[in-house]
């Protein structure tokens, strides 16, 4: 892409080429002219993009204080009036699909067709959320009491904070965004400084909706070059909820922070994701979603695949056609059209890709395919596929990179045992054409894990479901399902409309 082309997506966007990194209700984009300035570069080239101011304190506590009191008016507003905003936010997206997907592919490295996706699920979830904000339920109770009625009722937290991801650079934040502003929240956003444009060319979109609509601020952005305002975000109490979506290193210092101040915490953490082939499974359908899960991000996704457990009655078969279809895998520039794999997202990344390579080799583990970082420019390697043991360290080491071990198992009831043994509980998948094999692996004797498959891989959650898992993936949930009951309080509501005082439990308590 020329540089020509990228000034042009970034101006249609309206992204600067050195842009502040701070947007509040109340002061508008930063000032500030004294921040530090972090450089955003193409992954797959290793050019400058454009330069971002980072957010000061002071640009912080506008923002903070600023979300604060829109989050006092905006929770009167009506929810399927709240639902209204988000409905035009969708419509600004699928205006700006083409362009945002194509700044996600630019910024992230991750293939356009990936890259266009991520958008489509942005639009998604604001459909979603949209029919949601007309059915935040809460139930009806029978008294035990006579003349008294009981009910729950479903109220706003205030400040939602969402701190996301490099490798979800805009989806994630909207999975919380939309269902966090329908339940009456504003929605406070810190991106990864791996990939601020995405998330200004993002602002610039709620701005133009708030601006347009007449709304109060209820999407407002910092962007943090370090962590001390990230330590800062997360350690404010007018902060009700914060969503983090990282490693589980991380995520477990965010919790027991959240906690230590009784703050509400979701946590979306790493992946150690497994696919089993049983001996009846249909490999036409296995290999293609196997080498998808594992190359597709360049197996930056928290529910990349990571291991296949094979029935060793198909595991030869299965490795020759996972060498042949790696082979046919194309590694490249993401915006060009044909490329399967692009980049890595940094050289931090390429250092852990060789680390891990090594120290799979050092194991014992057999090469099959790959194991290589690409010569030229580029965060480029090979997508890798070893034969190993499941009880190996960096077998049970999440790797941000395009690493698959290849596991040969006795049985069902092995694959399953060593798919749970690991430390994350996020996505797994079986392939088989056994209806005793699927069931059994659904049961509660089966996957341990917040997403089980039958017949499809690991990577690719629909939102109509709720997303997360157990175990060191945090335990949170976003997205469908019922997930927007995350963004709220419950209330549980009694009405005495009788004339007496009866008490619960049949307790008397007279006073004269």
């Amino acid at each position: 892409m020329s540089a020509l082309d990228i000034q042009g997506l970034l101006a249609r966007l309206d992204v600067n080429r050195v842009h502040p990194g701070a947007w509040s209700g109340s002061q508008g984009w930063s000032s500030a002219t004294d921040a530090r300035e972090i450089a955003v570069k193409n992954p797959a080239s290793g050019e400058l993009i454009a330069t971002v101011r980072a957010a000061t304190p002071a640009d912080y506590e506008d923002v903070i204080s600023s979300a604060a009191a829109a989050a006092a008016h905006w929770r009167a507003v009506p929810a399927p009036k709240r639902g209204e905003a988000v409905r035009l936010l969708g419509e600004a997206l699928r205006a700006s699909k083409t362009d945002l997907g194509t700044l996600v592919s630019l910024e992230n490295g991750k293939i356009l067709a990936e890259g266009l996706g991520e958008v489509q699920e942005m639009i998604d979830i604001a459909d979603f959320a949209v029919g949601q904000s007309r059915m935040l339920y809460g139930l009806t109770m029978h008294s035990e009491r006579a003349e008294h009625r009981m009910y729950e009722q479903w109220h706003p937290l205030g400040v939602v904070g969402i701190i996301s991801a490099f490798n979800f650079p805009v989806a994630v934040w909207a999975w919380n965004a939309c269902l966090a502003v329908i339940g009456g929240n504003v929605a406070v956003w810190k991106p990864s400084p791996k990939t601020p444009l995405t998330a200004i060319a993002v602002q610039q979109l709620c701005n133009r909706v708030m601006k347009e609509a007449r709304l109060p601020p209820i999407f407002q952005l910092f962007i943090d070059a370090g962590t001390e305002l990230a330590t800062r975000f997360v350690d404010d109490r007018r902060v009700a909820l914060v969503s983090f979506t990282g490693s589980t290193g991380v995520g477990r210092q965010v919790g027991e922070r959240l906690a230590a101040r009784l703050g509400k915490s979701l946590l979306e953490l790493g992946g150690n994701n497994a696919v089993i082939v049983d001996e009846t499974a249909n490999l036409d359908l296995a290999v293609p979603a196997i080498v998808f899960g594992a190359a597709g991000t360049a197996g930056q996704r928290c529910t990349s695949t990571r291991r296949v457990l094979v029935h060793t009655g198909r595991a030869a078969e299965l490795e020759n056609r996972l060498v042949h279809a790696y082979g046919q895998i194309r590694i490249g520039d993401p915006l060009e059209p044909g490329t399967l794999m692009g980049p890595l997202i940094d050289a931090r990344a390429m250092e852990q890709f060789r680390s891990a390579v090594a120290a799979a080799r050092a194991a014992g583990a057999e090469l099959l395919y790959g194991g290589k970082v690409l010569a030229g420019p580029g965060n480029f390697v090979e997508p890798t596929l070893f034969r190993a043991r499941n009880d190996w360290p960096i077998v049970q080491t999440e790797t941000f990179a395009p690493i698959l071990y290849v596991i040969p198992v006795q049985s069902l009831d092995e694959a399953i045992a060593l798919q749970n043994n690991s430390a994350h509980g996020l996505s797994s998948a079986l392939f088989t054409d056994r209806l005793q094999h699927a069931e059994r692996y659904l049961s509660a004797a089966g996957s341990d894990c917040g997403i089980a498959n039958i017949n499809l891989g690991t990577s690719g959650a629909e939102i109509g479901g709720a997303f997360g898992g157990e175990k060191d993936t945090g335990g949170g949930r976003e997205s469908g399902s019922d997930a927007w009951k995350t963004y709220m309080r419950r209330q549980t509501n009694t009405i005495n409309w009788s004339r007496e005082l009866p008490l619960a439990q049949g307790i008397e308590f007279k006073i004269s």
